[in-house]
């Protein structure tokens, strides 16, 4: 069927496999670290792989036959992959609100951008910084404001202790230290 006679979800944001959408009515905080490397890749993207791979596909579509063409067939493949990033990013950083945690100042209490230690039952410490949803990354400590332990973490001080929702149950974390500085 021709795409002409198909509805298109009005919600499309071209969201990345894997990237949540940002949820209605919530604002897309996010680090000057984090907004600066958003602009960056949309810069990469736009000024240098776009202008290149569209002279490679004029070069291909220049051969002949586009049917059998390898460089004219990937090319337009990665140039629609790149126009979706593009978009992507493009509606990401207008709707960014950039906070910056280190103007925040000396804070007893987690908001978002705070650095976070936290202390579980059984002894063990880990630290999170609290950052926005594109600058996710929990492998780093990084963990998306809307998460459920950044979440929990919101609006405690030092020696409160929290409860998080697991899928193993109800688990309890001291707040052991916060700071905010650049991340």
């Amino acid at each position: 069927m021709n795409k002409a006679f198909t509805k298109e979800d009005e919600d499309n944001d071209d969201t990345p496999d894997g990237t949540p959408k940002l949820p209605r009515g919530v604002k897309n905080y996010i680090t000057p670290a984090g907004h600066q490397r958003l602009k960056d890749e949309f810069d990469q993207l736009w000024k240098v792989e776009r202008p290149e791979l569209v002279k490679t596909i004029t070069w291909a579509a220049s051969n002949g036959d586009r049917s059998e063409n390898g460089d004219y067939i990937y090319g337009k493949r990665r140039l629609r992959e790149i126009d979706r990033r593009l978009r992507f990013l493009s509606k990401r950083l207008d709707s960014a609100e950039v906070v910056d945690p280190a103007l925040r100042g000396e804070c007893d209490q987690v908001f978002f951008g705070a650095t976070v230690t936290v202390c579980n039952v059984q002894g063990q410490e880990n630290t999170y910084s609290i950052v926005g949803m594109d600058e996710a990354d929990p492998g780093r400590g990084h963990i998306s404001w809307i998460s459920p332990l950044a979440k929990a973490l919101l609006r405690a001080r030092e020696g409160d202790v929290v409860a998080l929702h697991t899928p193993g149950g109800r688990e309890e974390l001291e707040v052991i230290a916060i700071r905010y500085s650049t991340l």
